[in-house]
């Protein structure tokens, strides 16, 4: 599925509000772009029994006060057992996720710090970390421009 497809489906199925349609509409520059620097369009998120996202905490060996919480997004299906051993567990599922809507997601994900994209199949050494943080600094931003953007009367000149 192709980015404008994702990113169309995410404005479709946004709640009827009068508000979140425009709003994911305004953000779709900032999800598209992230998602280019991706090596695929979807990835498998493993999910529990719940259907919520499993979240993994990470430690510093060095900096033992500093910890992570992330979420993997795996390339292909047969990936999810390379990290976590979750991924063999009968309660747990891997389902494919489109990317951006992956990203979409992480806005929302208040416990999570990241999500980590394996971007290479069968290896654990190539990833893509995309920060909450930094995603919604650039969401931040995107909504500036487009709203001083509406500001300016097109009869300016």
């Amino acid at each position: 599925m192709d980015l404008k497809t994702q990113i169309q489906l995410l404005i479709d199925n946004a709640p009827r509000d009068g508000i979140t349609p425009h709003l994911v509409s305004a953000i779709a520059p900032v999800l598209s772009a992230i998602a280019l620097r991706l090596r695929h369009s979807q990835y498998y998120i493993l999910q529990n029994s719940e259907e919520n996202w499993v979240l993994t905490t990470l430690s510093n060996r060095a900096n033992a006060g500093f910890e992570k919480r992330v979420i993997y997004a795996f390339p292909t299906i047969q990936d999810v057992s390379l990290i976590s051993p979750a991924g063999l567990d009968p309660q747990m599922l891997a389902k494919i996720v489109p990317v951006t809507h992956i990203l979409f997601q992480l806005v929302a994900l208040e416990p999570v710090d990241s999500i980590v994209f394996l971007e290479t199949p069968g290896k654990t050494t190539h990833t893509l970390e995309v920060k909450r943080s930094e995603l919604q600094n650039l969401l931040q931003q995107q909504l500036k421009q487009q709203r001083s953007g509406k500001n300016i009367p097109p009869n300016i000149a």
